[in-house]
């Protein structure tokens, strides 16, 4: 491809070599060591990886500075944002989502260049984070008006409402690095705590035009953002013992190894999107055109690349050759191209590693027993590997075994609906399956056994994270901790409050309280 067929807007004209960082309240100007930011599709007609850019590479003294500015911020509780009235920690937010929204352009762009994903998939990304912050602040003032009263049992007044945890260190996926990263800070800031943020290692960039927006929208400290390596940051920042709630959204062994680091763990609350292999499971009366359009969207939108992707499929005996010749042939007709070419359905891996190891599970399938059903399946070019259609699957494969994160689809067949009921039992993950048939005296059993292996049944529908309101959770490996509009941010504050005996006494200095309009807590103050 030659620069010229990029869209003149989409266009990379220089490269972004971004050298601030957002500590305390301050852009800070990074001088040394950095790490070049490249994208997997090329702006060349000889295939050549497009510099984008490049970031800072810090280091232990930059985490602990972040850190430090985190907890001086929070001050045990005692600081401007913990102790900050509902109204105007609002007001923060909603004039940091103003400043957002005058970067859509920029940050869409870079979404596409930096891991790949589609002009629409890219723009929705970008929308859909916007309408988040927009629904947590009403949310957020929803939950406040509850609470803006006080409650009699047993002779005791209670004033109850919702406090913050602390310091939250928050890691993102480079999947969705704007909207599910968001949708771990959004909450956790609102809530009153203080943060270190630190991207993902693909769609690092596109967080840049938003820094200034974080330094003037909150008090200094509230928000720090630093870049670098995951491990070399995160190591020492839990080590301190100073963070509170670990907020992250990756997969289970870097959870796992990350929260060890702590050295009081029983502390530390977590807010965790781990990995997933959710399964779809075709009953022989399935509607065939529905499932197979379904399946396709579940099993490659974004390439796979999405823990709430289909990563197996469980198709009956009876339908199995049907489904699997269109199924194949469905995938076959796929588009493949750039992320700005209309109507492109796959694009370029972000990782350059990826084609390979997808590679690797494709040849232990193959060698273990398994067929390549779709034509095209296996084909590389140079950024890209073509999704394979692979059955029959067994357990022993590692295309089973493995949450492949990609573009390779394996098939099982079952006559008994025991088989994949057991398989899920036994999984290490439980986040949701998609279930298609219409006899509702098979579908009934059947829901009612799911719902207490995975979180989410999806009824003839592919598995996926929205709409935003509803919850967003896992069992075993997937989660921890619940994410939704209204459920994040119960996980990023606790139940809290001011209780005292119905006396004389007490009956006056908390109607004082009230009418001085001094505390930011005690307060029945209702928001509009």
């Amino acid at each position: 491809m030659s620069k010229t067929t990029i869209p003149e807007e989409f266009q990379i004209k220089k490269p972004l070599h971004q050298k601030k960082y957002l500590v305390n309240g301050e852009l800070k100007t990074w001088d040394g060591n950095t790490a070049k930011v490249f994208s997997t599709i090329s702006s060349t007609d000889e295939y050549k990886q497009t510099l984008l850019g490049s970031i800072p590479d810090m280091g232990e003294t930059e985490a602990m500075d972040a850190l430090n500015a985190a907890v001086t911020a929070f001050d045990r509780g005692k600081g401007i944002w913990p102790t900050m009235h509902v109204k105007d920690r609002i007001e923060c937010m909603e004039k940091f989502v103003g400043q957002m929204e005058t970067k859509r352009d920029e940050i869409v762009k870079l979404l596409m260049w930096e891991i790949g994903k589609s002009l629409p998939d890219s723009q929705k990304e970008f929308d859909r984070t916007v309408e988040y912050v927009h629904n947590t602040i009403e949310e957020y003032k929803d939950l406040d008006r509850n609470s803006a009263k006080f409650q009699k049992h047993d002779g005791v007044y209670a004033h109850i409402k919702r406090g913050p945890l602390g310091v939250v260190l928050c890691l993102g996926p480079y999947n969705y690095p704007l909207n599910e990263t968001f949708a771990l800070l959004i909450p956790a800031i609102i809530m009153g705590n203080t943060t270190v943020f630190k991207p993902a290692k693909h769609g690092v960039l596109l967080i840049t035009p938003l820094l200034e927006a974080f330094q003037n929208s909150f008090p200094k400290g509230v928000v720090n953002v630093i870049f670098g390596r995951g491990r070399v940051l995160a190591t020492p920042i839990m080590q301190s013992g100073k963070v509170d709630v670990l907020a992250l959204i990756g997969n289970s062994k870097s959870a796992n190894a990350i929260q060890e680091q702590h050295p009081k763990s029983s502390r530390l609350r977590l807010v965790l999107g781990l990995e997933a292999k959710n399964p779809a499971i075709i009953l022989p009366d399935a509607d065939l055109d529905l499932t197979i359009d379904e399946c396709i969207s579940g099993t490659l939108s974004f390439n796979g690349q999405r823990c709430t992707a289909l990563k197996v499929i469980y198709v009956h005996e009876d339908i199995k050759e049907k489904f699997l010749k269109r199924f194949a042939k469905r995938v076959d007709g796929l588009k493949f191209g750039n992320p700005w070419e209309e109507g492109v359905n796959l694009t370029p891996l972000p990782e350059p590693e990826k084609p390979a190891y997808i590679q690797e599970l494709i040849d232990d399938a193959v060698e273990k027993g398994a067929e390549i059903l779709n034509e095209k399946g296996g084909q590389h070019s140079d950024n890209y590997i073509w999704p394979a259609v692979l059955y029959p699957v067994t357990k022993d494969m590692r295309v089973y075994q493995e949450e492949q994160f990609g573009p390779v689809i394996p098939v099982l067949s079952f006559s008994d609906i025991e088989e994949p009921l057991d398989d899920m039992a036994e999984s290490n993950y439980g986040q949701q399956v998609s279930l298609f048939g219409k006899d509702v005296y098979a579908l009934s059993p059947l829901i009612d056994t799911l719902v207490n292996l995975v979180c989410r049944v999806n009824l003839n529908s592919s598995c996926q994270r929205g709409p935003d309101v509803y919850p967003f959770t896992g069992r075993k490996d997937s989660a921890q901790a619940t994410l939704s509009v209204h459920d994040a941010l119960r996980s990023f504050s606790i139940r809290t409050f001011v209780a005292f005996k119905d006396n004389d006494l007490n009956n006056e200095t908390i109607q004082r309280l009230l009418e001085a309009k001094l505390s930011n807590f005690v307060s029945t103050d209702y928001i509009l």
